[in-house]
């Protein structure tokens, strides 16, 4: 197939004047090298195609592909992970990933928590404070974790993250809206084992890959896995493969929690212990970092056995069976 290439650079990005953390979320060339090869090995032909305003230039000239292999993570707003399968479903162009209901509902951690909840999954009590006026209302047990309700890269996630009283609380949460400028999801805090799962496949074909347990090093911020932890990644977090009955248990539920979501290919699901050894829902990721050593879906799907190549070809198997392309087809017209 030809499968056209949509992402973030980092590079792309460094001239408006954004933060290092702002730009955490893009890739840098190296994730789209590995990408464009494994995509090679597995012998399909490809097409970089780049950021949104350039896909939307491709499109609008009408060029099309078999297949858009999309890992685009937006620039701006709670819907920005939407953007981009919302354009290629604009133009009946096939994608790999979620659909932009899906994109939009999992990048703000409330909504994804409410889907779970509603669907009697477990996952931990929570309060959203869009203002400093609402701290006061929050009404749940310390501790508390706080975060701001759509980021992702662990971006807004320290170790004052965790707080013990009312007086963190306003501290933490104001800081917070002023510096991200969106809502706070604050929740109870899971003192126990933090696992991430990794999964491949949509609907009821989804499977487990493996489930991964998130392991701070000496020199990692304490307590949390927090930005500086998974920029540092290969420096303060040992990542293990698991397979006790505790961890079979975040990989049921996390399971159960994708298909809820209605989750597409892959995706990876994070998850937290409470004080007896019960795994909760924290969040989803239904569109993985997908840089081969540095990313934790890869690194799991090393792990597990897989393999890189492993990984990308089934990402593509998934998004084509679900397009009807299983068995490749001709483009209605071939990318310039």
């Amino acid at each position: 197939m030809l499968i056209g290439l949509a992402y973030d650079l980092r590079d792309d990005y460094r001239g408006q004047g954004l933060s290092e953390e702002q730009l955490a979320e893009f890739d840098n060339p190296e994730t789209i090298a590995e990408i464009e090869a494994a995509l090679h090995r597995l012998g399909h032909r490809v097409d970089r195609i780049g950021h949104v305003r350039r896909l939307a230039e491709r499109l609008v000239a009408g060029h099309r592909w078999d297949l858009v292999f999309n890992i685009c993570e937006g620039l701006a707003g709670r819907s920005r992970e939407a953007q981009v399968p919302a354009l290629l479903e604009a133009f009946g162009q096939p994608y790999t990933f979620a659909d932009p209901l899906v994109m939009a509902a999992t990048l703000d951690k409330s909504v994804a928590k409410r889907l779970v909840r509603d669907h009697g999954l477990t996952t931990a009590p929570f309060a959203l404070v869009e203002r400093a006026a609402d701290i006061a209302a929050v009404d749940l047990p310390f501790p508390l974790f706080a975060k701001p309700v759509a980021e992702g890269t662990g971006k807004g996630v320290s170790p004052a993250s965790l707080v013990r009283s009312k007086k963190e609380l306003e501290r933490v949460c104001r800081a917070l809206l002023a510096r991200y400028a969106q809502p706070v999801l604050v929740e109870t805090f899971l003192p126990g084992r933090e696992f991430t799962v990794g999964i491949l496949g949509s609907g009821h074909s989804a499977r487990i890959v493996g489930v991964l347990e998130v392991e701070l090093l000496p020199g990692a911020e304490p307590g949390v896995y927090s930005y500086t932890n998974k920029e540092r990644c290969e420096e303060v977090v040992r990542y293990r493969l698991v397979d006790d009955p505790e961890a079979r248990a975040a990989a049921e539920l996390a399971l159960a929690c994708y298909r809820a979501l209605d989750c597409r290919d892959a995706g990876r699901v994070d998850l937290r212990s409470d004080a007896f050894g019960r795994p909760h829902f924290l969040e989803v990721n239904p569109l993985a970092g997908l840089h081969p050593t540095h990313s934790d879906l890869p690194i799991l799907a090393s792990l597990a056995g897989l393999g890189y190549d492993g990984l990308i070809g089934g990402i593509v198997a998934s998004a084509a069976e679900r397009a009807g392309l299983a068995g490749g087809r001709a483009v209605r017209r071939r990318a310039c």
